[in-house]
């Protein structure tokens, strides 16, 4: 049996967190082995230190391509990105589409009472005590040297889904006022991030984003004209594993294209349901706000997949022997409906909010816009939601990155003066009357 090394070349900025990193995924693919049918590879060993730094060796499984091969366009030049075949064959996508669907039921399955990430407890006993490491907060550090300070300690879990609702949000404005080159080209460019990422906020502080879409929602303008009938999961006892990497690449194929193996497991931590109530978002491979002919032809593109995928899934939940906890298919459907597909996407991506918000949040939250708003001042129609300190504050972040436009420099935070400015920044929020 030959194995596989696997290490650890994402978290170089992030070095106190690599060596955790490493052993929550650990962890997590010895949870799935040993409580899921999930095809995770055998760990032989890993290690928080070798000479080439944290460290996994796995299992060697035999396989003839991923499923990102499969599904993407034949021949495409390897520096490309891969997007989905447009001439997939229907049958073809909806078996592939298929055994994605499986994996992912199965996936749906464990709960757990906390928000975060697996540790090993005991041998083979495994619990959440590690702060949730995302892919967003790995990206803040990386490409923007966002202060560490201001993301989720050490040890941080969360109790809610309201909770973590909530540290996205702060971390999407960490994002605006940490972030000193290539996020704001104007005063009314940084006015519309400010006013989004503090409504975002503050809909997620008054507990609103975890019932967006459900029929729970007595709160967002579109709940008075759109019905739903999904209801939303349990907010406090009950979460599941999420993983921000996974995606069809990861998953190895065998000869008859059925999955063999579910690799690199990194960025995976217990999370609100709610993540997993949505239909995934790499159905046509690449991220909506990286598609070539923008994201409203991706969203039009991936509505016709979504009927293929929701297809399958239907298919994969029959499969299943167990009793399910949800309904898969029929939450997914009302998510993509309801909006609340673009919601979690946002609340997971920073660099992918400001793209989102607008077009697909902003009038479901809080009804139509102005007819003759434009685009690059959408914030004039909402910044009366604000409140007088959330206006005042507007004011001074505005100041700031005007004033830090004039010199492109990369900025180390002294961590109790950035802690600080972030409290500054939220602290006082006013309850938002809607």
């Amino acid at each position: 049996m030959i194995p596989m090394l696997l290490f650890d070349y994402h978290v170089q900025i992030w070095s106190s967190s690599r060596k955790k990193k490493t052993l929550y995924e650990a962890a997590t693919m010895a949870y799935l082995a040993q409580n899921t049918p999930i095809p995770v590879p055998s760990i032989f060993h890993h290690a928080t230190s070798s000479d080439i730094g944290p460290a996994i060796i796995l299992q060697h499984v035999k396989n003839t391509r991923d499923m990102s091969d499969a599904l993407a366009i034949p021949d495409q030049d390897p520096e490309d990105t891969p997007v989905l075949n447009p001439n997939i064959d229907e049958g073809t996508l909806r078996r592939l589409y298929k055994n994605i669907g499986i994996l992912l039921v199965q996936l749906s399955k464990p709960s757990f009472p906390r928000i975060g990430s697996l540790v090993e407890a005991a041998k083979g006993h495994y619990s959440v005590a590690g702060r949730p490491i995302t892919q967003n907060m790995n990206n803040m550090i990386q490409l923007a040297n966002i202060p560490k300070a201001v993301l989720p300690s050490a040890n941080k879990t969360y109790e809610s889904a309201d909770d973590w609702y909530t540290a996205l949000a702060e971390m999407h404005m960490a994002q605006l006022l940490f972030q000193h080159n290539d996020l704001v080209r104007s005063e009314d460019d940084c006015r519309n991030k400010y006013v989004a990422r503090y409504l975002f906020y503050l809909l997620a502080k008054q507990g609103r984003l975890s019932s967006f879409g459900f029929v729970e929602d007595d709160w967002s303008a579109q709940s008075n004209s759109s019905k739903f009938t999904c209801s939303r999961p349990n907010g406090s006892d009950s979460f599941r594993l999420w993983c921000d990497d996974l995606r069809p690449a990861n998953l190895l194929l065998s000869q008859e294209d059925d999955v063999v193996a579910a690799i690199d497991w990194e960025f995976t931590y217990v999370s609100p349901t709610q993540f997993s109530l949505d239909p995934p978002w790499w159905l046509l491979l690449e991220v909506p706000e990286m598609w070539s002919s923008g994201i409203d032809d991706w969203a039009s593109i991936y509505d016709l997949r979504l009927k293929t995928w929701l297809l399958a899934m239907e298919e994969a939940e029959c499969i299943s022997t167990d009793r399910l906890p949800f309904k898969l298919s029929s939450y997914m459907r009302e998510s993509w409906l309801s909006g609340r597909f673009w919601l979690n996407y946002a609340s997971r991506k920073s660099w992918a909010f400001d793209a989102i918000y607008w077009k697909y949040l902003d009038e479901r939250f809080f009804g139509p816009r102005e007819a003759n708003a434009s685009e690059d001042q959408f914030w004039k129609t909402r910044v009366h939601l604000l409140g007088e300190e959330g206006r005042r504050n507007m004011d001074i972040v505005v100041q700031r990155k005007m004033d830090e436009a004039k010199e492109r420099v990369l900025v180390d935070w002294d961590p109790s003066k950035a802690k600080e400015l972030l409290h500054q920044i939220l602290e006082g929020s006013e309850d938002l009357k809607i």
